[in-house]
């Protein structure tokens, strides 16, 4: 009988040339996809929530996949992990529906971007986190980012060469918090334009230093223009945290 099964993954990407399949290169998509091969002893195709970008991580990236396969849920992740490089696991398997999609049937998904603000950048951070050795204006930088809650258009923010419908987008909650040397931006919204949330950190972390005003972000949102923004962050600090279906 087929089955419709839903994946809950973690992953560092830090060795993996993101998400989707790439001729050549190692892949997040694909590694799983060998994985499951292995298992059931059937070819799937994968569908992710979404892509994230080379040295980009998850903690709670949901995929799902058909197969026609006696497994019982639960010891489908055990048999995946057993096949699985350590720096990806299964955190969940589960059947679910046969016409659900994780990725046209997401609602909302959070990231979350690691800023280490400290003259020296800890080693066991560097794989996780943009080092800013400058200091930075933590009150201002929070300031900037609740302005993007809301529906929007956030063409702005966009990386050049992006094709998409629409570039218009809802943000249910931008917030900073500071743990120590740790400035952490969790941004929740229904959808992502390619590298916004990175072009979002960058911003902030301009803001902070003071090359960028605390209303830049405000008034790319009304102008629609990436040169108001700041740099495009490093891809180490982002991480998938979770992706929540209705």
């Amino acid at each position: 009988m087929v089955r419709n099964i839903k994946l809950m993954i973690a992953y560092d990407g830090t060795a993996y040339h993101g998400w989707q399949t790439q001729l050549d290169r190692a892949t997040i998509q694909e590694t799983i996809e060998q994985a499951i091969c292995v298992v059931t002893k059937q070819k799937v195709n994968l569908t992710g929530s979404g892509r994230t970008d080379s040295g980009v991580h998850a903690l709670g990236q949901i995929a799902n996949f058909t197969a026609d396969t006696n497994i019982p849920e639960e010891k489908i992740r055990i048999a995946l992990n057993a096949n699985l490089p350590k720096d990806i696991r299964i955190i969940e398997s589960k059947d679910v529906d046969l016409e659900f999609n994780s990725r046209f049937d997401a609602h909302d998904k959070t990231y979350m971007y690691q800023i280490y603000n400290d003259k020296v950048w800890n080693p066991f951070y560097s794989r996780y986190s943009c080092f800013v050795p400058s200091e930075l204006d933590f009150e201002k930088m929070r300031k900037a980012v609740s302005t993007l809650v809301g529906t929007h258009d956030f063409k702005g923010f966009m990386a050049s060469g992006s094709q998409v419908k629409t570039t218009v987008r809802t943000i249910y909650e931008a917030r900073l918090i500071k743990e120590d040397k740790l400035i952490k931006l969790y941004v929740t919204g229904n959808g992502f334009l390619y590298n916004m949330v990175r072009i979002i950190a960058g911003t902030l972390i301009d803001v902070g230093k003071g090359i960028k005003a605390v209303e830049c972000i405000e008034e790319a949102i009304n102008k629609m223009d990436r040169n108001l923004l700041g740099q495009t962050a490093e891809p180490q600090g982002l991480f998938l945290m979770n992706v929540n279906y209705n």
